[in-house]
């Protein structure tokens, strides 16, 4: 039993060191958004899809195109727009003449075959564009007619969209918000923050982090996580928290009742135990807290709920609606 607490202590001071030299990297290029940073680590450590919204100009871009460079991975982005089609996206099949003039079908790979996929501004594609994404945001593969196409571990699709109130946006369908595992709210950075953004791009707009992991790395950080301990307590806990978001249910605490329209997918509390695992190795622990799940209940819930008319008109958002469900799931 000693040996393998010091086993799990080695691997554990490994684990950090690698997570301080991205964030040392990743400083570099973008200036504060400290839980932004930590949230993105997180998902891609657990193999989770991120989606980053904000009003243009916060740097939503930046951080993914950095973090490209630092992770070492094969990086691709997109860029939506509503006359994007879906194969613009996944690829599709052409025809061609052969070396001997005989015309034959290959499959011309789109820019969703990376490692690192930016999805950028996704909501300003259609529906029909955007529902291109949902087999390979969950399966990481890619069917055109008649052949499915497997992509290369690891894979992560990071995405951006600006708030629904803009102009020219489509809101993203439930079924596609589920893909991801976090929601990522990229707050207008502060007068400080701004003077650090401002000298920082005087000096150059490109990217200087460097590469400090790979994608073996990435792989064998999520094995060690996947093999932290979570105790029956906590689990529960974590499962009846996301329980609580149903309204209809009688498991449904007291504020969803009031203030939900519909809750949770059970990917929420996959997502939730998950991440809640990296989170826990991040702060050099092995072992899941109840303050790792209440922590990670805001990025995972917010967007797999649905505030009512009597949220909207009490003023309340719906991360007001997690914090007073997870109050009510103590108590309870």
């Amino acid at each position: 039993m000693a040996e393998m607490m010091e086993f799990n202590t080695e691997k554990v001071q490994v684990f950090s060191e690698k997570i301080t030299k991205i964030k040392e990297e990743l400083a570099k290029d973008v200036v504060g958004q400290k839980d932004i940073i930590d949230g993105v680590i997180t998902a891609i450590i657990a193999g989770g899809n991120v989606l980053l919204e904000g009003v243009p100009g916060v740097g939503k871009t930046r951080l993914v195109r950095s973090l490209g460079k630092v992770l070492s991975l094969p990086f691709s982005r997109i860029q939506f727009t509503p006359d994007l089609m879906p194969s613009d996206v996944t690829g599709a099949n052409i025809v061609e003449k052969d070396e001997n003039g005989r015309l034959e079908t290959k499959f011309r790979r789109g820019p969703i075959f990376a490692n690192l996929v930016l999805a950028d501004e996704i909501n300003r594609a259609t529906p029909k564009t955007q529902s291109a994404m949902l087999e390979v945001m969950q399966e990481h593969k890619v069917t055109v007619g008649n052949d499915t196409y497997k992509l290369d571990e690891p894979f992560f699709v990071l995405a951006t969209e600006n708030p629904i109130e803009q102009d020219g946006t489509y809101p993203l369908p439930e079924a596609q918000m589920d893909r991801f595992v976090f929601k990522l709210i990229v707050d207008y950075p502060t007068s400080e923050e701004l003077v650090g953004i401002v000298k920082m791009t005087q000096v150059t707009m490109e990217e200087t982090a460097e590469s400090v992991v790979g994608g073996d790395d990435i792989l064998e950080m999520r094995a060690l996580a996947s093999e932290v301990p979570i105790c029956d307590e906590v689990l529960y806990y974590a499962v009846n928290l996301v329980s609580g978001t149903h309204p209809e249910s009688e498991n449904g605490a007291p504020s969803a009742k009031k203030y939900l329209k519909y809750g949770a997918s059970p990917r929420a509390a996959q997502g939730l135990v998950t991440c809640a695992k990296v989170r826990a190795l991040m702060q050099g622990r092995y072992n899941v807290s109840y303050e790792d799940i209440d922590a990670l209940a805001y990025p995972i819930l917010r967007h797999r709920i649905k505030v009512n008319y009597t949220a909207v008109n009490d003023r309340l958002t719906s991360d007001d609606v997690i914090g007073l469900i997870i109050k009510e799931t103590k108590k309870g």
